[in-house]
């Protein structure tokens, strides 16, 4: 189907598709905006990161736009453009055709293709063959559908172009990016799409832990993560991903808990308000130790030190995914802690340790994890307790954590008692901040420079 794009969505299209189009349409190349752009202009928004596809070659790109980059044989050239204060990138490719795909990710041979029709064809998903191009006549834009990509973006459907199976086989990654765009837009997995990534789910053993991780992360941070991980349970694609997680399914559990674990798991990441992936999945495999620790049956279970057994798995999860050690450490230690109490009763010192174990940085990356745990197991968001556990980790961070919190440093103890840099420095900064610590002596300069003359006695 051919028509002309209507005009409340032409006004989306930014100025900088439009030279796009226009260095394009002028040289007498054909170009095409493909992909998410489209879908975004579609539902009135503005598109960003466009990705176009069209007949000229990339050494001609590069003529047009000579700051663009070529560094790959799938006929990509890459392009910066500024929008205001912020840079994005648009990548161009010619039309081509492939053949051949023996690792299941790459195609073995790749030619550049006739026409737009032949491009479209080796598209994944419907909704990602829909093309916008640029009309001879002034601000008209041309709408292209080959096929049914527009009927199922009004009807929300993720649909294969094409064999399904012949899809994913050449690509297994297409799989992923079939939930994610599910749980990214609120759409749901056509029958024969689904099929085909159940029949194929084995395949994602041949994707590089890399992209496998990419993938995750953005289902993690879509609007439909609970939903997004659903999907990848019932697909079969999670045992390729969190097999640990899936021996949660079914185990009841006592007490508070109205869901079995992987209930539970599912709900939690869904009333999680953090929109970190990595806090995300930390929420949602918070409890991935009970399975191992289990004792007992039915209602009737225990899961004693299941954090401890979780924060191992985790750490193993991070290094089949290849996280980086900043995310690897955000992760094990939100499922490490997360069983920390709200007793009111607790000591500064409590306090302190907790922060302590936690890190700062992750104090509300722990809170959210705790909201969706609360949530995720029928209670309320918060309680009078975890209020004033929030208004206690405000309170204690006010006095010093660590010797370098102090209001004086080694120069000034090296100053006043004429030592010179050693161990003995250390120590006295040591013990004058146990005293600060405990709470007896402030942390104001003018106090602690009179410890230090008082500590040489």
């Amino acid at each position: 189907m051919r028509t002309i794009l209507p005009v409340k969505n032409a006004q989306k299209i930014p100025p900088e598709v439009r030279m796009v189009f226009e260095k394009f349409t002028k040289a007498g190349y054909e170009i095409y905006l493909v992909g998410g752009g489209v879908r975004n202009i579609l539902v009135n928004k503005i598109p960003i990161n466009c990705d176009f596809t069209t007949n000229a070659h990339p050494e001609v790109i590069q003529t047009l736009f000579p700051d663009s980059f070529y560094d790959n044989r799938f006929g990509t050239v890459g392009l910066i453009v500024k929008r205001g204060k912020k840079e994005e990138k648009y990548e161009i490719t010619t039309y081509r055709g492939e053949r051949g795909y023996s690792d299941s990710r790459h195609p073995d041979q790749v030619f550049w293709g006739k026409s737009l029709e032949e491009d479209l064809q080796r598209r994944e998903f419907t909704i990602s063959a829909i093309v916008i191009g640029k009309k001879q006549k002034e601000e008209e834009f041309e709408l292209i559908d080959l096929f049914g990509g527009l009927e199922d973006l009004k009807n929300k459907i993720v649909r294969a172009v094409g064999n399904p199976s012949e899809r994913f086989a050449e690509d297994a990654l297409r799989m992923l990016r079939a939930v994610r765009l599910a749980s990214q837009l609120g759409f749901v997995i056509e029958d024969n799409t689904f099929r085909g990534i159940k029949e194929n789910a084995s395949l994602l053993n041949k994707i590089s832990r890399e992209r496998v991780r990419e993938e995750l992360f953005k289902i993690l941070a879509s609007d439909y993560p609970s939903e997004g991980i659903t999907l990848l349970m019932t697909s079969g694609l999670l045992a390729y991903i969190i097999p640990e997680l899936i021996k949660g399914y079914g185990m009841a559990q006592k007490g508070h808990h109205l869901y079995d674990v992987w209930n539970h798991s599912l709900l939690s990441l869904k009333y999680c308000p953090s929109k970190d992936p990595v806090v995300r999945l930390a929420t949602l495999i918070h409890d991935i130790g009970k399975p191992v620790v289990v004792r007992g049956e039915g209602e009737n279970r225990t899961f004693y030190n299941h954090e401890m057994a979780g924060a191992r798995l985790a750490e193993n999860l991070a290094d089949r995914l290849k996280f980086s050690k900043t995310e690897k450490e955000k992760l094990t230690n939100l499922v490490r802690w997360h069983q920390f109490t709200c007793d009111e009763r607790q000591t500064d010192s409590a306090i302190r340790r907790f922060i302590r174990n936690v890190g700062k940085e992750n104090l509300q990356n722990m809170l959210d994890l705790r909201i969706g745990d609360r949530l995720g197991g029928g209670a309320r968001e918060t309680s009078w307790r975890l209020e004033k556990f929030k208004q206690r980790l405000i309170e204690v961070q006010k006095q010093p954590f660590s010797v370098s919190d102090l209001k004086i440093d080694g120069y000034d103890v090296m100053k006043i008692l004429g030592l010179k840099p050693g161990k003995q420095v250390g120590q006295i900064l040591n013990q004058i901040f146990e005293k600060v610590e405990k709470g007896e002596i402030k942390n104001q300069r003018s106090v602690l420079l009179k410890e230090v003359k008082t500590s040489s006695n």
